[in-house]
């Protein structure tokens, strides 16, 4: 059988070849496109599952998990209708601690504090959906205390003294609160899981930090 290829001119030829090196061209490049594709799905999921992970073990780190909004807590106060209005002025709040209403402008940096806080700057934390932790002075000391400040989680919290508390621990969050009977009250575990980052929060998600640290800052 005659070779089809001697049969064409040189310049026929040479366009042949051209052709033949353009398609190679083409298909390599498809190739190298559909690899990267695949590479940055894969690293999305990839890292959508860390999230995932990591945010499921703060989150849920009960055993087993639970489903917040299924959490009831005895002696849960409810403050309705507050008003989420900016001010520069000290604030008399209707409850103690307070567990919104008006507040500063400026939000406290999430952490954990050796020395009282401003409420003004602390509620206005509560309204990005954090929740503050207060305790008696007088009553939480020592171990007591150390466990307290090791059970706080790394975000959306904040931990401080409250003098003249009527009850050991208090935990607060927009427009709920608890009176708690110590540092070991299972209550203050549920608090935490159900509303810290709770979606019912004026502003959830909000930034918990770059903006004022309170005195006695230490975490």
């Amino acid at each position: 059988m005659p070779d089809s290829t001697s049969d064409l001119t040189v310049k026929q030829q040479r366009e042949q070849r051209r052709a033949e090196k353009v398609a190679a061209l083409k298909a390599k490049q498809a190739r190298e496109k559909r690899n990267q594709r695949l590479g940055l799905i894969g690293a999305i999921v990839g890292g959508t599952a860390v999230v995932a992970i990591i945010v499921g073990v703060v989150v849920t780190s009960a055993t087993p998990p639970v489903d917040p909004a299924t959490i009831e807590i005895e002696g849960l106060e409810t403050f309705d209708g507050l008003e989420s209005l900016h001010v520069q002025t000290a604030v008399d709040y209707t409850m103690t601690p307070p567990a919104g209403g008006p507040h500063n402008p400026t939000w406290l940096n999430c952490g954990i504090y050796e020395e009282a806080v401003p409420a003004e700057y602390a509620v206005h934390s509560l309204e990005h959906s954090a929740v503050w932790v207060t305790y008696d002075p007088e009553q939480v000391q020592g171990a007591d205390l150390d466990a307290l400040r090791n059970a706080m989680p790394r975000s959306y919290i904040i931990l401080s003294p409250f003098p003249g508390l009527e009850a050991p621990v208090v935990a607060s969050a927009w427009g709920v609160q608890v009176a708690l009977d110590g540092v070991d009250d299972p209550r203050l575990r549920d608090f935490i899981v159900k509303y810290r980052q709770s979606p019912d929060a004026p502003e959830p998600g909000a930034l918990c930090s770059q903006a004022l640290d309170g005195p006695g800052k230490i975490s």
